[in-house]
């Protein structure tokens, strides 16, 4: 075994692998994937305004959630319809003609906003309990929350992205979504989730943990491909081994000999 540098704060290792089934090569983040990374909403999460606003228990649902496709929209809006009371605190304004969704003037679809923040977010103090009213909803259910919430909703934090060149040969990279992926105004948020050291401390890696949530966006035989790979690099208590950990991981430990792995 040797011992390899400290990598630069900011490096990944990735994978990368033909698919299957198709003319598609796959790029996966291992890093992120392997890392015990876990959604805290409620738990510490500080919200994506421009201040600290852990208190408003609104996570990432401060702005409206964008929608993939008119499918992704129609999908939300019927759940929508299915919501009761108890579920969701804004039911009665989501019943309006205005309905739950609107369009700005370029188009883009999203849906609509109360009191600063998404309709579907109920708030402290609801007797239901706050979140997301669709994730209730799915979770009262015994359903996945994906097959209720918005595609980017509970996508998040992943992210998948599409290449295709000349020949018609597509590259589809498997990620994290960072605050850039928000454009402008990701540099503007207080904090982010996968920048924050208090979000890794799942008892899961990130493949396992969000196993639904790959397999929809990546489909089974490619998710079976990615778990095999992983699961040989992961020990019996889920944490990496060999593997380059997470940069916010590292740089808690900057300084140190955490920084260094062995291959």
């Amino acid at each position: 075994m040797a011992l390899v540098p400290d990598a630069p704060l900011d490096a990944h290792e990735w994978v990368s692998f033909e698919d299957p089934a198709e003319e598609r090569t796959w790029l996966v983040d291992v890093t992120f994937l392997s890392s015990p990374w876990q959604c805290i909403y409620g738990a510490g999460c500080r919200g994506v305004l421009t201040q600290p606003t852990p208190d408003r228990m609104e996570g990432c649902c401060s702005y409206g959630a964008h929608f993939t496709d008119e499918a992704d929209a129609e999908r939300v809006a019927t759940a929508a319809g299915t919501l009761s009371a108890e579920q969701w605190q804004f039911r009665s304004k989501g019943r309006r003609k205005t309905g739950v969704l609107k369009r700005d003037s370029k188009g883009v679809m999203t849906t609509r906003l109360v009191d600063g923040a998404c309709i579907f977010l109920n708030r402290p103090g609801h007797p239901g309990g706050a979140g997301c009213a669709l994730h209730r909803a799915a979770i009262d259910r015994g359903v996945p929350p994906l097959r209720l919430k918005p595609d980017v909703c509970w996508q998040l934090p992943l992210r998948r992205e599409d290449a295709v060149v000349a020949n018609g040969h597509v590259t589809s990279s498997l990620g994290e979504w960072g605050r850039r992926h928000w454009g402008e105004g990701g540099a503007e948020f207080s904090w982010w989730c996968t920048e924050a050291r208090e979000a890794f401390n799942g008892g899961e890696p990130v493949y396992v943990s969000l196993r639904d949530e790959l397999i929809a966006m990546v489909g089974q035989d490619v998710y079976d491909l990615l778990a095999s790979y992983l699961g040989t690099r992961t020990s019996r208590r889920g944490q990496a081994v060999s593997l380059l950990a997470h940069p916010t991981v590292r740089a808690s430990s900057a300084g140190t000999s955490a920084g260094n792995r062995v291959v």
